[in-house]
């Protein structure tokens, strides 16, 4: 819009309603277990636990609907991170003393709590990286440099991440290995029948998000992971967007690698986690080398320690794995398919309110009964880009969305648009916060419009 000033946002807080502890949530929790759900729903039960949301942006009252770039942290897991720093910083598994040995119990006590959150078979399985995006990267070195060969061929979707493509790209380059593209159906959902016509025994690896963060769809997942192994292929399932929001069994499943990222489950950002089989998790060479991740050093070469010690070279986020097992604990506490089915709603409310928004154009799947979304909507305007659109709404009604490629730029390519706008909702959210997002949106509109 020329001639528009852009103003750097100014924040004012305001008091929020008590912030609770676990058992002061427990507390309220169970007093309104027994209030009907259409009048206090569980985003109004649970935003006291989360103090970020109580300000105002730019004069507004913060409306956030960015979940699906981050999510917001719960009090418990805040103080989960002070305790440690103030009570028992100190290194892992490298000390025998007192806050040696209280670190190194928490943070595998943090290990075994998203063991048991995934259903993986022991907690082993489970290694600790940087975020989700690094774990696919351990994926892609310590086993796609050992595993595949001149002419084997990686399935993925046009609609995956740039973390769960890139990585296999530069695989490829080093072995020969082809990567192979499943586009959309018309209904703007990855092709399954294509999936299927796909495979073949030359198909070495399928790498598969769970929930698409930006088309709202969901794969199903349990049937390309039987496709997959009927021809011996691996299967890998980007589940960012799925592990914060509903159950997600890796042995239900049957999945070989799945990864998942702490920041968008309402911990820490600088941890996330890879779950592999033990059986191919030993089998795979170290991906990063230094401390920890060995059983003897000598001078013309060393030995490796046992998974998931071999992938977790030097001193680990200790305090960021704390609350990342804080996080679940507080996530538990409420239930997962509690927060699916409550996000499910929204997820309606959501699409069937944008809808209304005139001349909008909302990509993925139309809800039906048996076709249901996440709890997000990326989105265009006609004539409003869709960064002009998030910054209006930032400034002037403080809704802060997301606008760009959303790190999908192949998907946005083949949807024909170069950007979109995104609104993602989280348990915390409400349908007032679906209201105040829709209302801002229409003055939005009304002012680009207003110009032609």
């Amino acid at each position: 819009m020329e001639g528009m000033v852009v103003m750097l946002p100014t924040f004012h807080f305001v008091k929020p309603a008590t912030s609770t502890s676990r058992p002061a949530f427990r507390r309220l929790y169970a007093s309104l277990s027994a209030v009907k759900e259409s009048s206090v729903s569980l985003g109004h039960i649970t935003r006291p636990d989360f103090p970020i949301l109580h300000q105002e942006v730019n004069g507004s009252k913060l409306v956030y609907l960015d979940n699906a770039a981050t999510s917001q942290k719960p009090t418990v897991v805040l103080k989960a991170l002070q305790k440690y720093y103030e009570a028992y910083n100190s290194n892992v598994h490298r000390g025998i003393h007192y806050l040696s040995a209280k670190a190194t119990d928490e943070y595998e006590l943090a290990r075994k709590k998203v063991a048991a959150f995934i259903n993986a078979s022991d907690s082993s399985e489970i290694v600790f990286t940087r975020n989700a995006t690094e774990a696919i990267n351990l994926v892609a070195y310590a086993w796609g440099l050992s595993n595949l060969k001149p002419g084997d061929e990686i399935i993925l979707t046009i609609a995956e991440h740039h973390s769960a493509i890139v990585p296999w790209q530069l695989v490829a380059q080093k072995t020969g290995a082809i990567l192979k593209f499943v586009s959309l159906n018309e209904d703007e959902v990855p092709d399954t029948e294509k999936f299927r016509e796909i495979l073949s025994r030359k198909t070495k690896l399928v790498v598969a998000h769970h929930i698409s963060n930006v088309l709202a769809s969901v794969l199903p997942i349990e049937d390309i992971i039987v496709w997959a192994h009927e021809f011996g292929a691996k299967v890998l399932i980007d589940a960012c967007q799925s592990v914060p929001h509903m159950v997600v069994d890796v042995r239900s499943l049957d999945a070989d690698f799945l990864v998942a990222s702490s920041h968008k489950m309402c911990g820490p950002t600088g941890i996330g986690f890879l779950f592999g089989k033990s059986s191919l998790l030993s089998a795979m060479p170290p991906f990063l080398g230094g401390g920890e991740m060995i059983s003897d050093v000598f001078l013309d070469h060393s030995t490796y320690a046992e998974p998931p010690s071999r992938f977790e070279a030097g001193t680990p986020a200790i305090g960021e794995a704390i609350g990342l097992g804080a996080a679940i604990d507080y996530l538990s506490e409420i239930g997962m398919q509690k927060i699916h089915d409550y996000e499910m709603e929204l997820s309606e409310y959501l699409y069937d309110k944008l809808s209304t928004v005139p001349n909008i154009r909302i990509y993925g799947p139309k809800p039906s009964k048996n076709t249901h979304r996440a709890a997000l909507c990326s989105f265009n305007v006609e004539d409003i880009h869709p960064t002009d659109v998030a910054t209006f709404l930032d400034q002037q009604h403080g809704v802060a969305i997301r606008s760009g490629h959303h790190c999908a730029q192949p998907l946005h390519r083949y949807l024909g648009v170069s950007a979109s706008a995104r609104a993602s909702l989280h348990f915390y959210n409400t349908k007032e916060d679906v209201d105040d997002f829709i209302r801002g949106l229409n003055d939005t509109v009304s002012f680009f419009t207003s110009f032609k």
